[in-house]
């Protein structure tokens, strides 16, 4: 099976997690991804926990399957050896301020003059554009001033940053889009663009059902622990030995719950539409748990599942790491070492194509600059 981005070279400058977040998408598809860092020191990431051997786990499951090199665009020859790289390459990723590039010679207009079918992908705190696009950003920054902040965590509590860090994998995400639409309008015959993508930008972009109330009503969405704030019940529920979750997203599955607890409120007007159940949540909620608190988690969520309901525990990472589900769809892959032998441990691929092979593992993450010498030799055969 051919992977879809097989024979695309992606040259990837960026580092920590929104840009190689993108070239891991990238990668994951077919792209042959050269990761160009600073010598001696590389990626910030290499020095991040956990470790395993002395290596970082955590580059590891970003960076796995790209290859390295270690340039400082400052010097002629390795300036030299940039250019050749980028004669080579579809597509050019980095996540500095604006203006770093620019100065180096390598911003948009110039890589476009030079090379017109050229993609640009630009991922940044706050955009190319704007008062604020030349301040620094990490993803609290963008979680805390984008809305996501205001509205995670329980109700007259302090704001809590979502656990992942989506203020990066987001933009991340979506500057993989960008680039993906950009190669092909290029392979339609039209020249490469400019893809810029802001952190903040897509803090906004997720906030679909705040950004509708907000702009309805004219109040700020407050947050509502695990509860949705337009549907109901669509939030977490106690049992006799801790939390699972009920979603009846709709009147009919409503229904079914009621049926299925043996609760006679599906007739009731204050649950009988969606808007009734939301204003009276609260007391749902009481209802709900009156049933639920005197028997076990396992025990409601096979009921509510063999009744069609959409429900599920609470699980953590390791279990949900070890959940059958997420295995039978390969979701967790191991990553090799050099020697071909399971290194760590990474999320697998969650785009599943008909076509392409969804192998059980990744290639090795790089070595700083480990892999200078193929990289070279690959130049050398492609100017022949």
């Amino acid at each position: 099976m051919s992977q879809p981005l097989e024979g695309y070279v992606v040259l990837d400058l960026t580092h920590v997690l929104a840009g190689p977040y993108t070239s891991m998408i990238l990668s994951d598809l077919g792209a042959k991804v050269i990761k160009v860092e600073r010598p001696e020191i590389g990626d910030d990431t290499r020095a991040f926990p956990p470790f395993k051997d002395g290596f970082s786990a955590y580059f590891a499951a970003i960076n796995h399957g790209k290859e390295s090199i270690a340039l400082d665009l400052k010097k002629a020859e390795d300036r030299e050896i940039f250019d050749q790289l980028l004669a080579q390459s579809d597509v050019i990723l980095e996540n500095y301020r604006p203006g770093v590039m620019e100065r180096l010679g390598y911003g948009w207009d110039d890589l476009h003059a030079r090379h017109p079918k050229l993609i640009y992908g630009a991922v940044s705190g706050f955009g190319h554009s704007g008062p604020d696009s030349l301040k620094p950003a990490y993803d609290m920054v963008v979680q805390a001033r984008g809305g996501v902040m205001s509205i995670t965590g329980e109700r007259d509590r302090e704001p809590v940053r979502v656990g992942a860090s989506i203020g990066d994998i987001a933009a991340g995400m979506f500057l993989a889009h960008g680039i993906l639409a950009a190669l092909l309008s290029v392979k339609s015959g039209a020249p490469g663009q400019k893809v810029d993508v802001a952190m903040l930008d897509s803090q906004l972009a997720l906030l679909e059902h705040a950004v509708a109330i907000a702009s309805t009503t004219g109040e700020a969405p407050r947050p509502n622990g695990a509860r949705h704030p337009s549907i109901t019940p669509f939030e977490t529920f106690h049992a006799e030995d801790g939390l699972f979750v009920i979603a009846a997203g709709n009147d009919v599955l409503f229904t079914r719950l009621c049926e299925t607890l043996e609760l006679p409120l599906a007739g009731d007007p204050r649950f009988a539409t969606n808007m009734a159940r939301c204003e009276n949540a609260r007391l749902l909620k009481r209802l709900i748990e009156a049933v639920t608190i005197d028997r076990p988690v396992d025990f409601w969520v096979n009921k509510l599942e063999a009744a069609g309901i959409p429900t599920g525990p609470i699980q953590n990472v390791v279990q949900a790491m070890e959940d059958p589900q997420m295995l039978a769809r390969n979701m967790v892959v191991s990553v090799l070492d050099k020697a071909g032998a399971p290194a760590y441990v990474a999320a697998g691929n969650p785009i599943k194509l008909s076509g392409m092979a969804d192998p059980t593992t990744r290639s090795p993450a790089p070595k700083l600059d480990g892999d200078r010498e193929a990289i070279l030799r690959w130049l050398e055969e492609r100017s022949t």
